[in-house]
């Protein structure tokens, strides 16, 4: 296995998985009494164009990437909605339609779109890696996981992310993606939560939701 797999998972008990999700996704948080914000974050579409703008970043998804308790600067976002649009939109259609990242048979190197795409979200005033992820995961999210510091520390990814994640859904003919997709459908979640949403979601909740 290219990545520590969340405890939850490695136990080998998928009914404490379903647990964990249905938890994040449906239970209200005890603090407001509503849902967790990150259980928005897959079918956020406050606009109603989220489907014509695949190639094109938005102000609707700088506001989504703060339901994952990220900013984005107004000089980063007037950068990546104004003066660089062309350039990002570009590199968005470089990097093509979504689709699973199961299915990507070769390495991602700093040649591919994505990666590129992702370099060059850096250079944005408040985007480093973890907001860059999270941006490109917005638009491409069966394709892109989500990095940040815990999921990283849960994951043993802090290094590398992207293409352990990927080798990993891959490993043993895509044991760890079909099972992942198993308990989306057992939590029952919507087809618009990927498999690689399901793997952070896990990850995640392990060290801010313990028990």
């Amino acid at each position: 296995m290219t990545i520590r797999l969340p405890k939850v998972l490695a136990s080998g008990d998928d009914g404490a998985a379903v647990e964990v999700l249905q938890q994040y996704f449906r239970a209200p948080w005890v603090k407001t009494g509503r849902l967790r914000s990150g259980a928005l974050w897959d079918e956020w579409d406050s606009s109603g164009t989220r489907e014509r703008d695949v190639d094109v970043f938005t102000a609707d998804d700088l506001v989504a990437v703060t339901l994952l308790s990220v900013a984005v600067s107004p000089d980063g976002a007037d950068i990546i909605l104004r003066e660089r649009r062309d350039e990002f939109a570009e590199l968005l259609r470089e990097v093509g339609a979504d689709r699973d990242l199961v299915d990507e048979a070769d390495e991602m190197t700093p040649e591919s779109p994505a990666w590129r795409l992702e370099t060059a979200l850096w250079t944005v005033p408040s985007v480093g890696r973890t907001v860059a992820s999270k941006l490109i995961a917005r638009k491409r999210p069966r394709l892109y996981p989500i990095y940040d510091r815990v999921v990283g520390e849960v994951l043993d990814t802090k290094k590398a992310h992207l293409n352990p994640v990927r080798q990993a859904l891959r490993d043993n003919d895509r044991e760890l993606h079909n099972r992942l997709v198993a308990l989306r459908e057992r939590a029952e979640l919507p087809a618009a939560v990927p498999a690689i949403r399901i793997l952070d979601v896990l990850a995640w909740m392990q060290l801010k939701a313990p028990g």
